[in-house]
């Protein structure tokens, strides 16, 4: 075995083999790239930081967590909610997290069970899962392998995946992004799909770019085969006010036409700003189907925040409004393990 070692690691092939990976890393290290971030969060300053689309909610809501332990993280909610869309009046949630392992559960009142869990195997691979049960078969299975190099990422995520019915059925998405200088970075995303073994396999690929610069971004993306393409700058102003830009371009099938229907575009650009106060977070935007919303985030007190939401559709005369209070409770005992945390660096949770 030592003789068969010995001869593959040992040889002229090999040497050469290895004097140019070496030479290839050296270079590459020279450059100071940085990693970019994956595909799934390519916008995430304009979609995550500024935007309020994922933060948007209408009627009554309130949230009452208890923290048990910062480190490790581990707390437990009750959401009460009351004239809502798509809210349950009354979900439990659990959180547990260390800087190997996330995990967070919740279970409502019309019986919908839902689960995460993710496990850090280095400082690099994560890998996730996500289980949602739901009393009418909407049952869903997610499980995503992510890493992080120093200046890429790669993944592989699976949804609802099966080979019950003799053959490969569910979605696969690959993406690759890669820093190719230390401010641009450009990538690919693969999605392949078969609903079920009756249907026929879809495949459409998409390629993006990210240019980040010292006080804004620019994200571009395209998929050639749907005609797709979406683009977004983010800027910060100042030291507390960020504003964004997001415009989305599409060819979607219009009824009639010579041969029973075509192509006609179709696009929506969303104009927001994001406003931090001492206290207080506002947000706001607009987009070219005329409808405005706003959020407003405001700690009334230390443990105390409420959340003001308004949502107005100028084409179709609608107007929606939400209310949100969320109560944190802590032990006295917790607060004092905070402040001696406070001095050293946190965990890094798998999230």
């Amino acid at each position: 075995m030592d003789a068969l070692n010995s001869a593959l690691v040992n040889n002229p092939i090999a040497t050469v083999l290895g004097d140019a990976l070496n030479s290839f890393s050296e270079r590459r290290a020279k450059l100071g790239l940085s990693n970019p971030g994956t595909i799934e969060h390519l916008s995430r300053e304009v979609q995550r930081d500024v935007f309020l689309t994922n933060q948007m909610f209408t009627g009554v809501r309130a949230d009452l967590t208890k923290i048990f332990s910062m480190n490790p993280m581990f707390q437990v909610s009750h959401a009460f909610a009351m004239g809502g869309e798509r809210m349950n009046p009354y979900t439990f949630a659990a959180i547990y997290g260390t800087s190997k392992v996330f995990a967070q559960g919740s279970f409502d009142n019309e019986g919908s069970l839902s689960g995460r869990f993710n496990w850090r195997w280095t400082d690099k691979l994560v890998s996730k899962s996500q289980i949602q049960i739901t009393p009418d078969n909407q049952n869903m299975a997610q499980f995503e392998h992510e890493y992080t190099g120093n200046d890429f990422s790669a993944s592989l995520k699976m949804i609802n995946p099966s080979t019950l019915e003799g053959g490969v059925t569910g979605i696969y998405i690959g993406s690759f992004l890669q820093s190719v200088t230390p401010k641009l970075a450009l990538g690919m995303e693969t999605l392949w799909q078969r609903p079920s073994l009756g249907q026929g396999p879809e495949c459409v690929t998409s390629y993006c770019g990210r240019y980040k610069s010292n006080d804004w971004v620019a994200t571009a993306q395209l998929q050639a085969a749907t005609g797709t393409f979406n683009t977004s700058y983010w800027r910060r102003l100042s030291e507390k006010v960020q504003a964004g830009v997001d415009m989305s371009l599409g060819l979607v099938p219009s009824a009639g036409g010579m041969m029973g229907g075509g192509l006609q575009k179709e696009g929506v650009t969303t104009i927001g700003a994001k406003y931090d106060f001492r206290m207080s977070t506002f947000r706001a935007q607009v987009d070219s189907k005329g409808k405005l919303s706003c959020l407003l985030e405001k700690r009334v007190a230390p443990p105390i925040m409420m959340t003001f939401a308004a949502d107005i559709d100028h084409f179709t005369q609608q107007a929606k409004l939400g209310l949100s209070v969320s109560i944190e409770g802590a032990p006295e005992e917790l607060q004092e393990q905070q402040e001696m945390l406070a001095a050293q660096p946190s965990p890094n949770i798998p999230f």
